[in-house]
């Protein structure tokens, strides 16, 4: 008991628990959890009016038990426009009106199974297409990140979930795009890649305007795109409207007038909009609805104003949610036009299969790799007590590098988890480094203050040494590269700053 609780109210110890319990914490993991999430949910549609949001687990639609996204297709299967849809979820129950869009019955929302933890899965565990493109020319800052917007809205319009689109660069200061599409086919991939994005702007069935040569400017600038007219519109709901011009060629405004001449007008909320919406396709997808002032009917203009709605609990969060739709609007209307034209410089497929074997191997490889630690250490010392404890430093270590990812929402993939094993393998040195102190000292004159600082300038030696290796890898900004450098650089920063510390103490204590 003794030695328990000198092990157990050492403040290294301490810190090392409480790094522990926030990792679970961060984690998350859910047993026994049922349904479906909802991962997204279309702008302007009835569920997303009716207050559906995504993050909403539902258990029951229309009655029906609803355990995997397969019950939740094939309980809505039946449904036809104009029917009343019931979700029972975990923040309570939501009805709402099934639409008809391009003829068919339209939901406006997509789910997935619910996450069993909040570690997010990179497309080398879950399965998918990662597609790098290379600009035609040289850009700029501002054009790589229009460039990466409009991919993201593009790939988005076609109801894929958890897409990534993020720069690269090599150490020649070459530019990439690189884009991972999960649960997606080569072929799928291909399509949406090579498909030049074509735009257009509808009110019914009349063209209006398309992207790229009929649209001269979006603004973006405080001065002509802001949020104004927030109020609260029940006790548990605020509004607010967004605003931003858009600048046309003059037939397009011709255009505009000579539809919205003919148009009546409806209230939404408080505002008077036309009973037309402006609808924008996407390589003749719609992929939003966007509501007309009242004060645009026929007139014959090049410059006019796009408003929206945003809500929220709060007027704080009505305003982000105006700012967040203003911008994914502000996107689309210049989506038409990319600054510059993207070759396929490479495109790898893993298939969901393939995904959820690695991951297989991949956990039982960690595993393996702290077991195998801890046999050696066994081996060496011919000690159990120092065995243990190796064993449940390396598996505090990993479970406090998942906790960390879970909390920066870093994807694991397969370069992720072989910086843990990496992490592992090269702190069998520093507990060996520890150990050898510790025995050493049993049979030497120098004390535990001047053993411990011994040993730790050797730990903190090769921790430097670790560091300056992986900055190089971090730098090179290739996603594989990049994956392997930051878990490594997190799980030896964990090594040196919290688990070698508590190691430390509990082998002091139980070797006296």
């Amino acid at each position: 008991m003794g030695k328990l609780k000198e092990i157990f109210t050492s403040w290294r110890v301490l810190l090392l628990i409480l790094f522990i319990l926030g990792s679970i914490v961060a984690i998350s993991p859910k047993f026994g959890e049922t349904g479906v999430e909802i991962s997204a949910v279309s702008t302007n549609s009835s569920a997303e009016l009716n207050g559906i949001v995504p993050g909403l687990v539902v258990n029951d639609v229309n009655g029906d038990s609803i355990t995997t996204p397969e019950d939740f297709y094939s309980s809505i299967s039946s449904v036809m426009p104009g029917d009343t849809v019931r979700l029972n979820t975990d923040r309570g129950a939501f009805s709402f009106v099934a639409e008809s869009r391009d003829n068919e019955t339209f939901l406006g929302i997509d789910v997935q199974q619910v996450p069993h933890t909040n570690l997010k899965q990179g497309l080398d565990l879950v399965g998918g297409v990662r597609v790098v493109l290379v600009p035609a020319e040289p850009i700029n800052a501002q054009q790589m990140q229009d460039v990466i917007e409009i991919t993201q809205k593009r790939l988005n319009a076609f109801g894929l979930a958890d897409i990534s689109v993020r720069q690269i660069n090599d150490l020649q200061g070459n530019q990439f795009l690189l884009v991972e599409i999960p649960g997606t086919t080569e072929q799928q991939a291909a399509k949406l890649i090579a498909q030049q994005g074509k735009f257009e702007a509808k009110i019914g069935n009349d063209t209006v305007f398309v992207g790229g040569t009929d649209i001269k400017q979006v603004c973006r600038s405080a001065d002509c795109a802001f949020v104004t007219e927030c109020g609260q519109t029940s006790d548990t709901e605020w509004a607010c409207s967004y605003q931003f011009r858009v600048d046309v060629s003059p037939e397009s405004a011709r255009k505009h007038a000579d539809i919205t001449s003919r148009l009546g007008t409806t209230l939404v909320g408080n505002e008077v909009y036309l009973e037309k919406q402006l609808d924008l396709y996407l390589d003749d997808a719609l992929v939003q609805s966007l509501y007309i002032s009242e004060n645009l009917k026929g007139i014959e203009s090049t410059s006019f104003v796009i408003q929206g709605p945003g809500t929220g609990a709060t007027e704080q969060a009505a305003i982000d949610d105006a700012l967040t739709r203003m911008k994914e609007s502000q996107t689309i209307l210049i989506s038409g036009a990319l600054p510059v034209k993207l070759n396929v410089e490479k495109i790898d497929i893993v298939s969901p299969n393939l995904g959820e074997q690695f991951l297989n191997y991949a956990l039982l490889a960690i595993i393996g790799a702290v077991i195998a630690v801890g046999l050696i250490i066994f081996v060496r010392y011919k000690n159990w007590k120092i065995a243990s404890a190796v064993l449940l430093t390396g598996l505090s270590e990993v479970l406090i590098i998942f906790g960390i990812a879970a909390l920066i929402k870093w994807n694991l993939d397969l370069a992720s988890i072989a910086g843990i094993i990496a992490t592992v393998g090269t702190g069998v040195d520093a507990q060996i480094v520890i150990a050898d102190e510790i025995q050493t000292g049993e049979t030497s004159q120098r004390g535990w203050k001047e053993r411990m600082k011994r040993a730790f300038g050797i730990i903190f030696g090769s921790y430097a040494t670790v560091i300056a290796a992986m900055i190089p890898l971090f730098a090179l900004g290739s996603t594989v590269l990049r994956g392997f450098a930051i878990v490594t650089i997190i799980g030896v920063t964990i090594g040196v700053f919290v688990t070698r510390p508590a190691f430390a103490k509990v082998i002091e204590a139980l070797m006296k």
